[in-house]
């Protein structure tokens, strides 16, 4: 299909280190190192909201890609990401508070530990799938969620737990503008460590469980493995974009991590486009501005009478949590490839136009 290979004419690949090189064209390199480099004039030019609201996105893509590498590329199902979050936004001001770790140290073995607790859920999980892995996954929400509020020692109970400050051989990053690059640094080096991981052959051993099980274990894949590996690498990408959003917030409460988070990551890698890179920070760019939208759009009817007969600055939370339901509906039945595709769609269209084929 036109739509799976734009490789320009004359670009002949010879070698399959060649055909599985990230950038397909010299063009995509460009436009991404071009894309890097206004992302790092961003906090000279940007206010304080704009920064917040790409600092979110930043933590937030992290988080979702390990969740899209186990529903997108293996075909698993998880409803409990968001514990996986907060146990790695926890167990990075742990780490920091008690035993006295630097924070650039504390996120990474934060992920690590977030591994571990992955795998243990994982385990059993892995010989699950369908609705008894959605229920499974479901109960780790809810086990973790009940393990925050109770365990004082880890998480402070109730009352949340403070989370010091990213800092650097004395250089503290405890402003948006500085944080900014803490948060892009972290989501480059993630995105560009999966991207390499889905070439290698534990990653497409796991599209291979994806796309048929059977087969799969037929050439000689172990299912088991590899689903428990998928558990592990979606709770490591978790636990990292919980802990780089636990020391922007520096503090971290339970409130912050029950399902309607789960459902949110969900509707991340839905909108963005299952199984892509690519397709998971797109669908988090949108998930995060959706809320914002909402907002944008009851101010500019306050006072009309839609305003009136809708209390529409009343029910502002309301309209955010209904707007994300709706988004994802609507994705599902128009558009269930996801923004990845729509975008390799008008790719394809500029390049071959005038000619259909």
């Amino acid at each position: 299909m036109a739509t799976q290979s734009l490789i320009p004419a004359g670009d002949f690949r010879s070698t399959y280190a060649a055909d599985t090189t990230i950038f397909p064209t010299a063009g995509s390199r460009y436009a991404v190192w071009a894309a890097l480099a206004l992302l790092c004039l961003a906090p000279l030019v940007l206010d304080r909201y704009w920064l917040s609201l790409l600092i979110q996105i930043g933590y937030f893509a992290v988080a979702a890609l390990g969740l899209n590498i186990l529903v997108g590329f293996t075909g698993q199902i998880s409803i409990g990401h968001a514990a996986f979050f907060g146990f790695g936004a926890f167990a990075s001001a742990w780490l920091s508070n008690n035993l006295h770790i630097p924070v650039v140290l504390a996120i990474p073995l934060a992920g690590v530990v977030t591994t571990a607790v992955g795998l243990v859920f994982g385990l059993p999980a892995a010989r699950l799938k369908g609705l008894y892995l959605a229920i499974a996954t479901l109960a780790a929400q809810y086990i973790l969620q009940d393990f925050f509020a109770r365990a004082n020692w880890f998480t402070g109970g109730v009352a949340g737990t403070h989370a010091e400050a990213f800092s650097i051989l004395g250089f503290t990053f405890d402003t948006d503008q500085r944080y900014f690059y803490v948060v892009l640094g972290t989501l480059v080096l993630c995105f560009v460590a999966a991207t390499n991981l889905m070439r290698t052959r534990d990653g497409r051993a796991l599209v291979a469980v994806r796309d048929h099980y059977l087969s799969a274990e037929m050439m000689g894949i172990n299912l088991t493995r590899y689903r428990t590996l998928s558990f592990g690498l979606s709770a490591f990408f978790a636990g990292i974009g919980g802990a780089l959003y636990a020391h922007y917030l520096q503090f971290v409460s339970v409130e912050g991590f029950g399902i309607l988070l789960s459902i949110q990551f969900l509707g991340m890698i839905i909108i963005g486009g299952l199984g892509s890179i690519m397709g998971t920070l797109m669908g988090t760019a949108f998930m995060v501005m959706v809320p914002e939208a909402m907002g944008w759009l009851t101010d500019a009817l306050r006072g009309s009478p839609v305003d009136r007969a809708l209390s529409l600055k009343d029910n502002l939370s309301f309209l955010r949590e209904m707007a994300i339901g709706l988004v994802i509906v609507l994705f599902l039945i128009f558009e269930p490839d996801g923004l990845a595709h729509r975008w390799r769609q008008i790719k394809a269209y500029w390049k071959l136009y005038p000619f259909s084929h």
